[in-house]
């Protein structure tokens, strides 16, 4: 088994030989960094499994750089904070930040080694590196969302919450940051357990959150096996978070929506501001998805240079910060120079411009013969040729009606797939069912 790596960060260079000489003769790897700069470097270069960092440095206290680790997602091993003016001020705010102990110079040989001992152990159970609420940026936007979960989060009784939000706009870490420490969670894939069994769930979650990606995908059923839920959920104290990207009034007025469904988790509501809104925290977003994915894959630290970090926030995301997401990994992944430029930028987010399928100006006999072609090569279906004699309103009726009975049966009447399919928010989708005469299973 390889010897687990610390790095020692302390300005005091005898400080610092001692601690690796005592640290290697128990067979541990030590790195030495001098101050906060050199910190930063080493653990830009490779995770350690554990920090000792000094808290008074001449350029950067070490406060300071571990919330600098914390907000670049880059606190994913246990610190331990070491000062010889240490007072229990110091040591509550280091460990409210994110660190694990706090060790008062001179420190005893034993003490020194429990701690490391203690923390080594602590960082083999920590979770798997993930994204976290302080991922998302430091805008006035983001910072105010904050402090409306603090204020969720402060209540005593954890009550449902729903997260309004355009899809991939980072809602689960939302209804993360709500988790207290070491409490189950359940993301909840499949569906028909609300009907089914929701008071197994409840008894399987006890204190802590179950968290449902998309509201709108629930049948009939299911929504109210979630009301059932909702309401029993006090008693083992298990906190509801649902997201949704739709409108839910508008669906509870066509009464695709369950009423009382609605009312219920109305009641403690935040909207999720889209990427789009917060541009000037995509430095930070590309810092922290950078390191994470490093840590994940890998791979080799690659810098993004000043102009592709500009060209990056003046982008648009219509997929939010899941599309930012999969473009950071695919630069880290195929870009060839030693850091990442404004080209590389370009050929990643321009990559499939020109290549989209026929666009609204096809006329309604190309559609048709292009249609008719591939779903004879495909499944055997055709359309009616009398479709192209009618006028253009009844041959459009006619072909959308078409178009939807088919997918409806491919998916198996998924409103949701059918949704992605035709590329329509779901609202617009009822409506449009509903306007053709097409009826739709609960």
């Amino acid at each position: 088994m390889a010897a687990k790596h610390i790095l020692v960060v302390d300005d005091e260079i005898g400080i610092r030989e001692l601690l690796r000489d005592i640290l290697q003769d128990e067979g541990y790897r030590v790195q030495l960094a001098e101050n906060a700069a050199a910190a930063r470097e080493a653990r830009l270069q490779e995770r350690p499994d554990l920090v000792l960092l000094d808290i008074w440095m001449p350029d950067c206290d070490g406060i300071t750089l571990l919330k600098e680790w914390v907000n670049s997602s880059l606190l994913t091993m246990p610190v331990v904070m070491m000062s010889g003016h240490g007072t229990i001020d110091t040591a509550v705010e280091a460990t409210r930040i994110g660190a694990f102990d706090f060790l008062e110079k001179p420190i005893a040989l034993q003490k020194l080694l429990k701690t490391v001992s203690t923390a080594l152990k602590h960082g083999e159970q920590r979770p798997k590196s993930a994204m976290n609420l302080a991922s998302l940026g430091k805008s006035p936007i983001i910072t105010a969302l904050k402090e409306r979960l603090d204020k969720i989060a402060s209540n005593v009784n954890p009550g449902p919450v729903l997260l309004i939000g355009p899809k991939g706009c980072g809602t689960e870490l939302c209804a993360r940051y709500l988790q207290e420490t070491d409490s189950p969670w359940l993301a909840l894939s499949d569906y028909d357990r609300l009907a089914n069994e929701p008071m197994d769930i409840l008894e399987g979650l006890r204190g802590g959150v179950l968290y449902i990606a998309e509201l709108t995908e629930l049948n009939k059923a299911e929504q109210k096996g979630l009301l059932l839920l909702m309401a029993k959920s006090d008693k083992y104290r298990v906190r509801v978070v649902c997201a949704t990207s739709e409108n839910l009034p508008r669906l509870q007025a066509e009464g695709v929506f369950d009423y009382n469904l609605y009312q219920t988790l109305a009641a403690v509501s935040l909207s999720m501001p889209a990427l789009d809104d917060h541009k000037e925290d995509i430095p930070d977003l590309v810092l922290a998805i950078t390191h994470l994915q490093l840590e994940l894959a890998g791979l080799e630290y690659r810098e993004f240079d000043v102009a592709a970090l500009n060209a990056l926030r003046n982008a648009d995301w219509p997929g939010d910060l899941a599309q930012l997401d999969t473009v950071i990994r695919n630069l880290l992944q195929t870009s060839l120079g030693e850091k990442i430029g404004l080209d590389d930028i370009k050929r990643v987010l321009h990559q499939f411009d020109g290549r989209q399928a026929m666009d609204s100006g096809t006329t309604i006999t190309e559609l048709s013969v292009a249609l008719q072609v591939s779903s004879e090569q495909s499944i055997g279906l055709s359309l009616d040729s009398s479709l192209l004699d009618q006028p253009l309103r009844e041959a459009r009726d006619a072909f959308e009606r078409w178009y939807f009975e088919h997918h409806i049966k491919l998916v198996a009447h998924n409103m949701s797939k059918l949704a992605e399919i035709a590329g329509l928010e779901r609202t617009h989708l009822y409506r449009k069912l509903k306007q053709l005469g097409i009826k739709i299973k609960a």
